[in-house]
């Protein structure tokens, strides 16, 4: 691929911009987080975003199956096309942060900083906006629904969010995730394998049921299962090739239905997160193997269905590149950090990356005086994130932007 200009002329002038539009994006970014919404259906959030993005010189189109936002920003002259992208959506959880702004809705919340991203994706909107005579090509904002679940990115795919006019598509995309790991307003990247494959996982075990003073007379599916999930942390450890991680967790197990009757059944329902085509498959295989002979050795029999999750997310090398330059000069070389290791997490920014070279990078958001470990981090309904680097990612969305469209 061609990488465009490294940054844009006036990073600090960026900078200073996207910090005083900060109160603003603070207050987008509250009324998301009062009202989380789930899925692909986010009718507030949408409604939110149209409202924000008013009066600027932008073709929106909002998707046809899911509450989605394409908004497009041509410049002055032609060229190539970024797409920048922002997920909206919530997280099926009750929220025990305190905050005055915290969520309305029982049993949902904003837990992975989707909120901060849609907020971020607006100033991107606004900063460039005001930056359209100095573009050669045009920017898509990408407002996703459904990352948590559902696959929004694909669902956007198909509804065309990586098509223009002119026949070319897009041609690099960028995207950012916050999180308390980092300290705010740091930007953290890596290219290859960043984000995790992840893969559900499915068991039943079949034994006899019976009564529980007689275990000899039934077939105890429990300890079977039991023996499962050890085996498949052993089977992970010796067959998986420490540089090319898998993580295989059970977070279910469910039998019975009482303390006298032994089950039927029992289940055992979890995930496994690899970052290579090979290791995938070679995880699938043993998942499978292992629950399968495991049970036969006790004469029970294991049913195994492992369903296909979003792919890795593999950050190209050369844009990835052209993003720490450009924030490097907003920012300077200290806030800007090379990131040692894949997050075993999924994304299914996955599904552009697949078809699109670009990056997704990682934005600290630890509010100050906390510390690195033992902080509440995404998914977690205490997670709390500092607002202030929401001008550091809304600023970065713009230089990323302005040096792939002004080189």
């Amino acid at each position: 691929m061609t990488v465009q200009g490294d940054t844009t002329e006036h990073p600090a002038e960026l900078l200073r911009e996207a910090r005083a539009l900060l109160p603003d994006l603070i207050a987008v970014r509250r009324a998301v987080h009062r009202h989380p919404e789930v899925g692909p259906h986010l009718p507030h959030t949408q409604e939110q975003v149209l409202a924000a993005l008013a009066g600027l010189p932008l073709t929106l189109a909002p998707g046809r199956g899911l509450s989605s936002l394409t908004a497009t920003l041509d410049g002055a002259r032609p060229g190539p096309t970024i797409l920048l992208r922002a997920d909206m959506d919530a997280l099926p959880l009750g929220e025990e942060t305190g905050l005055e702004y915290a969520s309305r809705l029982p049993g949902a919340m904003h837990a992975c900083g989707h909120d901060l991203h849609t907020a971020m994706l607006v100033g991107a909107c606004r900063l460039l906006s005001g930056r359209r005579h100095e573009l050669a090509g045009r920017v898509v904002f990408m407002f996703q629904p459904a990352e948590e679940s559902g696959g929004g990115a694909a669902r956007m795919i198909d509804e065309g969010v990586l098509d223009t006019a002119d026949g070319k598509g897009v041609d690099a995309a960028f995207a950012m995730h916050v999180t308390t790991r980092f300290e705010s307003g740091t930007v953290h990247l890596r290219h290859g394998p960043t984000y995790a494959a992840a893969d559900q996982i499915h068991i039943t075990v079949r034994g006899r049921g019976g009564h529980a003073a007689a275990p000899h007379r039934a077939l105890d599916p429990v300890p079977v299962a039991c023996a499962i999930v050890g085996a498949l942390q052993t089977m992970v450890t010796r067959s998986v090739n420490v540089f090319d991680p898998a993580v295989v967790t059970i977070a279910r197990i469910a039998a019975g239905t009482t303390t006298n009757v032994i089950p039927e059944t029992a289940e055992l329902h979890g995930t496994f997160r690899t970052l290579t085509p090979a290791t995938r498959e070679a995880v699938r295989t043993g998942i499978e193997r292992t629950a399968r002979h495991v049970a036969a050795a006790y004469g029970a029999e294991a049913e195994v269905v492992l369903t296909e999750g979003y792919p890795p997310l593999l950050n190209d090398p050369d844009f990835t590149a052209a993003v720490h330059r450009a924030a490097t000069a907003l920012l300077g070389a200290e806030a800007v950090h090379d990131l040692p290791d894949p997050v075993m997490g999924a994304e299914d920014f996955s599904y552009v990356l697949q078809r699109v070279p670009g990056t997704m990078a990682v934005l600290g958001a630890r509010p100050a005086g906390l510390p690195a470990e033992g902080t509440p981090d995404c998914h977690s309904n205490r997670v709390v994130f500092d607002e202030a680097a929401m001008a550091t990612g809304t600023a970065l969305h713009a230089a990323v932007a302005l040096g792939h469209l002004t080189g």
